[in-house]
């Protein structure tokens, strides 16, 4: 048998989970050519930018990186070591594929979100004809169905289960660069889990633009299951004892869900549920389709089922018609739920998107001292919740390589990064650990557990309850 030569390809992501997994499923697709990720552009046959268009700044960022990988490629190529492919993948690609090779005609390959499991024919052609390959057609069948089985990802996995969205807010651009709602096959799921934990995996995040609207064939009959019957389903897997789940909309969590959370131990006790903004005005232009004191009442619900339950969120400040009073409004709610972390952003106008034609766009100025402002306080909730872990034991999953010799990084049941002096042998379990110091973006801890024994059962079924977050003073 005649062995593939070996090539290398570099493949740099921006924005979401969603686009860590679609880069983890390409390099999936182009191992059987011969291709092995490295992570230096200088170091790669071909460079695949995985991109990401839900901001101004991150589709800037990627014309300027192709201007970098253009001069690279010239490098390379004066320096006898061959042609560099430079291709474009993800929402920018999806959103701006034309324009993308009119700014940038050295573009090789232009694929968006739904076509990347057509990388080999994209190639192909490439190598038979030249010029520029553009694929960003939503096919018929799912791009899941033409995916081979995923590679080793680690002790922690993403795992898509759901993507597009229906829900059509003014200011998103992924109805139109992910295209309408559309769930995978239980069974597919199922599967794909089950793979994961045979090569190791032991925490899985389901992924979805609206993962909590998921709707997938079951198994059986074909009778659409819910996230909730999907995520009772993933914990019967043995060996799978850790499951998250992200992005949820507030109007998506049902009763099985919130049940769910009471009711499944795997199921982590940290949920990011983004609400954009606390003004019942703006999230209405939002068409956002609830208010804040809705969004309060799904909190109060998964609360009383999960008393520990920790939330983070996401916020849009300066959304167009934005006032000082519905600024304050979303003070008020951050002030009333507490969240341990949040993503905070100055609105950004997309092209074709309903809200960047809208009359009232804020001044960028005005933007920037919002932010500043809700910042300040998340920072300080985020701040307190981490100080208020010291003193409590928690089972950390050690899955990363620390900075420092001898250190090794893991995550929380609450998602905080987590410090630990420990051997390298332990690297992948979850390990029950004291936490002795809490600063704003992360803890240090402890091993309780023994380094040269493995957790117990009983440790990894009583995880300590959160603290719970003061209340900060307005």
């Amino acid at each position: 048998m005649t062995k593939t030569p070996s090539k290398t390809v570099c493949i740099k992501t921006y924005g979401c989970q969603m686009n860590v997994y679609d880069a983890a499923r390409m390099a999936d697709v182009l191992a059987p050519l011969g291709y092995r990720p490295v992570t230096e552009p200088a170091e790669a046959d071909m460079v695949l930018l995985n991109t990401c268009h839900i901001r101004e700044k991150a589709s800037e960022k990627v014309f300027s990186e192709l201007g970098r990988l253009r001069q690279l490629r010239q490098v390379r190529i004066d320096r006898g070591l061959g042609r560099m492919v430079i291709g474009v993948a993800g929402c920018v690609a999806q959103a701006e594929g034309a324009e993308l090779l009119a700014r940038a005609p050295w573009v090789d390959l232009v694929l968006g979100p739904q076509t990347y499991h057509r990388l080999p024919e994209m190639l192909a052609r490439l190598a038979r004809e030249g010029g520029a390959q553009l694929d960003t057609d939503f096919p018929a069948d799912p791009k899941f169905d033409h995916l081979p089985a995923p590679g080793p990802r680690g002790p922690s996995a993403f795992l898509s289960i759901q993507e597009g969205c229906d829900r059509f807010c003014t200011f998103c651009v992924v109805p139109y660069t992910r295209g309408a709602e559309v769930s995978r096959p239980a069974a597919a799921v199922l599967d794909e889990a089950r793979a994961l934990v045979d090569q190791g995996t032991t925490e899985i995040t389901l992924l979805g633009q609206n993962v909590n609207a998921y709707h997938g064939d079951g198994p059986d009959d074909g009778a659409a299951w819910s996230l909730a019957r999907l995520i009772r389903a993933l914990a019967e897997i043995p060996g799978l004892t850790r499951l998250r789940y992200t992005t949820s909309h507030p109007r998506d969590l049902t009763d099985d869900l919130i049940a769910a959370h009471a009711e499944v131990p795997a199921l982590m006790p940290f949920l990011h549920l983004p609400v954009q903004s606390g003004s019942d005005r703006i999230l209405k232009a939002m068409n956002r389709g609830h208010t804040a004191e809705a969004y309060r009442r799904v909190v109060d619900r998964l609360r009383a089922a999960r008393p520990d339950l920790a939330l983070s969120s996401d916020f849009i400040v300066g959304f167009p018609g934005e006032t000082e009073a519905d600024f304050q409004d979303t003070l008020s709610l951050v002030r009333a739920v507490h969240f341990v972390q949040a993503y905070s952003f100055k609105y950004s106008p997309r092209p074709g998107t309903p809200a960047a034609a809208r009359p009232g766009q804020v001044p960028d100025p005005i933007k920037g001292e919002r932010l500043a402002r809700l910042q300040e306080v998340l920072n300080t909730q985020q701040s307190l919740f981490n100080r208020q872990c010291v003193g409590q034991e928690m089972d950390v999953l050690l899955d990363r390589v620390g900075r420092r010799p001898g250190q090794l990084l893991g995550r929380s049941p609450w998602m905080q990064p987590v410090h630990v002096s420990a051997p390298a042998a332990i690297l992948g379990r979850s390990c029950r650990v004291l936490i002795v110091d809490g600063q704003p973006n992360s803890l240090a801890g402890r091993l309780v557990t023994p380094a040269t024994e493995p957790p117990s059962a009983d440790a990894d079924a009583a995880p300590a309850a959160a603290p719970t977050p003061t209340r900060i003073p307005a």
